[in-house]
């Protein structure tokens, strides 16, 4: 009887391991969310896919704390699967990446099935998109063909900010209207 359960377990441990899907990734490729933004410069330089070409391809959002870098594959000087891309920054750090791909290319149900056999079924899927996420990471894809990586962490930030900056806004409409 010791011996089945121990088989019996054995067993378990295999089909699991089996199925067992990858922990999300927090980037893409050497590109990963929390670089500052000289790191995240240096790995698009090391990595032609994305068609950086320095500084010139990198803005600042006029009044925050914002940087967006925008390369664009598609012109011949990165890869074929990628068109342009963007790398936003807050307070220094990459927390969103967003990846437009090639549709003459790939498809969205190649990519679709490449996501969910290595990393599972979405948790939330639509006509328009797919989203997986963790503690840290929100993964999206979106028709026709996005993959955006989300610091979790950060977006809430964002969104608290954002949230905070409305009520004052409003606030202060209240009051102009209020003197009129």
């Amino acid at each position: 009887m010791h011996v089945k359960k121990i088989s019996f377990i054995l067993f378990l441990s295999t089909v699991f391991t089996l199925y067992a899907k990858e922990p999300l990734p927090n980037g893409y490729k050497n590109i990963l969310l929390g670089l500052t933004l000289d790191e995240t410069k240096q790995e698009l330089i090391k990595n032609s896919d994305f068609g950086y070409h320095g500084d010139r391809d990198v803005s600042l959002r006029p009044n925050d704390n914002q940087v967006i870098i925008e390369t664009d594959a598609s012109n011949g000087y990165g890869s074929i699967f990628l068109t342009q891309c963007w790398f936003q920054f807050y307070e220094k750090k990459l927390y969103t990446i967003t990846i437009n791909m090639n549709t003459e290319k790939l498809d969205y149900y190649s990519v679709f099935t490449t996501l969910t056999n290595k990393y599972g079924e979405p948790e939330s899927f639509s006509p328009k998109q797919a989203i997986w996420s963790d503690d840290s990471i929100t993964m999206v894809l979106e028709k026709p063909l996005a993959l955006k990586y989300i610091d979790n962490k950060t977006q809430k930030e964002l969104q608290n900010y954002s949230n905070i900056q409305k009520s004052a806004a409003e606030t202060t409409k209240e009051m102009f209207l209020g003197e009129l």
